[in-house]
């Protein structure tokens, strides 16, 4: 089959190659998916780079790549099921979900990790959700514990999950104001945002207003300018944010969790859960008109490092997306 391969760290347009390698074959409990179509996040060129260093001491590999086919968002159809599969799925069924070597012709993916399809959506657009959703999904809800009538500040709101996150936070009522670029301002007010602020124009951390709970997705700014504009019971959700290439943002993390032993604030870390629960969540709400799947770019798989250099060096509004192989 055909895949994106790579067998050194670097920018994706650089190490990765079109390779034909064996068609895997599904375990128990797991499937076998042909993919139509995947799409780039962050997650993807960190691996790809292997940055922040810290990350080859674990699941990124310490001199070469651990998994050599990078991507993990896929919408695709079931083409087997491995031996003693309980997860409800059949041959033929349209799916999508997260597992790592995504970009290829097929896939080997939990069933723990794939639901169905969103009805009545692109094989594009499904593929543009599963890690960026369930991000939005557990940082607001799980663990940001957002409530109706909250005054919420999504920071990053026109990426990948921040598209997402903005519908989903006014879907549950709360009261949304986005901070991203100059470009995307009016991407970010369409998407439900009843305020924008332009990080270009304005420093929102030195604005008036106090917010209930933040979820920051991007940016340089740290907990300690974060929390000037959180009320005092105001809760920040940390998912993102500038660092260096050996730790990355930990140093945000860990500041936080010290500020936090001496403030009444929460500094919270979002770990999502790409799971079918998540899944099939995130499509009831699809189904239900409350959440649409933005994208920016589409590009064939022959681009697939393009798409992932894109989504490190640019300012997408939405997700960047590859067609199948």
């Amino acid at each position: 089959m055909r895949a994106m391969v790579h067998h050194r760290f670097g920018s994706a347009s650089e190490v990765l190659q079109i390779a034909d390698i064996e068609k895997p074959e599904p375990g128990p409990g797991q499937l076998l998916v042909r993919v139509k179509a995947s799409s780039a996040n962050p997650w993807d060129w960190h691996f790809i780079k292997g940055e922040p260093w810290f990350m080859r001491l674990g699941p990124g590999g310490l001199r070469t790549p651990k998994h050599p086919v990078p991507g993990g968002d896929f919408a695709g159809v079931v083409e087997a099921v491995g031996e003693g599969h309980t997860g409800g799925f059949a041959v033929g069924d349209e799916v999508y979900g997260f597992e790592h070597g995504a970009f290829a012709e097929y896939v080997v993916a939990s069933h723990e990790h794939t639901a169905r399809k969103p009805g009545a959506i692109s094989w594009e657009e499904a593929a543009s959700l599963p890690l960026a959703a369930a991000t939005a999904w557990w940082g607001l809800k799980e663990v940001g514990d957002i409530t109706a009538g909250q005054s919420v500040l999504i920071i990053g709101a026109s990426g990948g999950i921040g598209s997402l996150a903005v519908q989903m936070a006014k879907a549950w009522g709360a009261h949304v104001t986005g901070v991203c670029s100059t470009r995307n301002v009016e991407l970010v007010r369409s998407l439900g945002a009843e305020a924008v602020i332009d990080y270009q124009r304005e420093d929102y951390t030195r604005g008036g207003e106090r917010f209930d709970l933040a979820f920051q997705l991007g940016g340089t700014e740290g907990p300690m300018a974060i929390r000037r504009v959180l009320t005092d019971e105001g809760t920040l959700v940390q998912c993102a944010g500038d660092g260096n290439r050996l730790l990355g943002p930990v140093h945000n993390i860990v500041l936080a969790k010290l500020v936090e032993r001496f403030v009444s604030q929460r500094f919270l870390l979002v770990q999502p859960e790409e799971s079918t629960t998540t899944l099939d969540a995130i499509r009831e709400m699809v189904e239900a008109g409350e959440l649409r799947p933005v994208i920016d770019t589409t590009v064939p798989f022959e681009e697939a490092g393009f798409a992932v250099d894109l989504v490190e060096t640019g300012s997408p509004g939405g997700k960047v997306v590859i067609s199948g192989a």
